[in-house]
């Protein structure tokens, strides 16, 4: 079953390169709306040493658009409902399920640089800037997913370096935080984002869509699969 699960990604990749993607070790920061998407992928393409942190579990308010939740997990805890998933795509691969936070009182502890592969799909602004300066001082292949909220057109998806990224609230966010702080990624890296104006919209609350935060978890894991296979040292 193992090398059946596995046969239209290699016909396409080639065995040398599902190999590669098998050894690869990765670790997705935020398993909602883009990170649950990307993790599935990583995993239907080979990816077997995956570790997923998120704090918060399943809320009814995430089964528009989160992988994992349904009717049937709410109040789960997130990457333990997920990771049961994965492993039921791949049952030999290696997940491991972090409930936590990556925060400044935290960071230290998840040795961030023993990873080939950063991912950071993380809501919040102060613990989203940390972890692109750490991840930027490591060795680690890096991709971040800016705002996928308050978009409904998924054909707008686009990737560029962080620095080039145009027409996104937070990406702009995270631009102007750096500048007040005087303190800047090492690096460049890439980053998911949609280029679509957002609309005014009559409250506060950050409505989304998945057609729009799966092509963005879709579009992590792309990369990431496309370095793999093209980055061979």
């Amino acid at each position: 079953m193992k090398q059946a699960i596995f046969q239209r990604a290699e016909q396409l990749l080639g065995s040398d390169n599902m190999e590669r993607i098998a050894l690869q070790r990765v670790i997705i920061f935020g398993i909602g709306g883009v990170g649950s998407w990307c993790a599935e992928a990583l995993v239907r393409t080979g990816v077997r040493k995956l570790t997923i942190v998120d704090f918060d579990v399943v809320d009814v308010t995430n089964i528009n658009r989160q992988l994992m939740a349904t009717t049937e997990t709410v109040g789960q805890i997130k990457v333990d409902t997920l990771k049961k998933r994965l492993l039921t795509i791949n049952p030999e691969a290696e997940i491991t399920a972090i409930q936590n936070t990556f925060c400044e009182s935290t960071a230290n502890t998840f040795d961030i640089s023993s990873y080939d592969y950063i991912i950071d799909a993380i809501d919040s602004l102060k613990d989203k800037a940390l972890l692109i300066l750490m991840a930027c001082q490591t060795k680690s292949r890096f991709y971040s997913s800016m705002g996928a909220a308050l978009k409904t057109d998924a054909t707008r998806v686009c990737v560029d370096e962080f620095w080039k990224v145009k027409g996104d609230p937070l990406a702009r966010a995270l631009r102007n935080h750096f500048k007040k702080e005087q303190h800047f990624p090492k690096r460049k890296f890439k980053c998911v984002y949609s280029d679509e104006p957002i609309q005014a919209q009559k409250d506060k609350s950050k409505g989304s869509l998945v057609q729009i935060t799966a092509v963005f978890g879709m579009t992590l894991a792309s990369l990431l699969i496309q370095d793999i296979c093209n980055h061979q040292t």
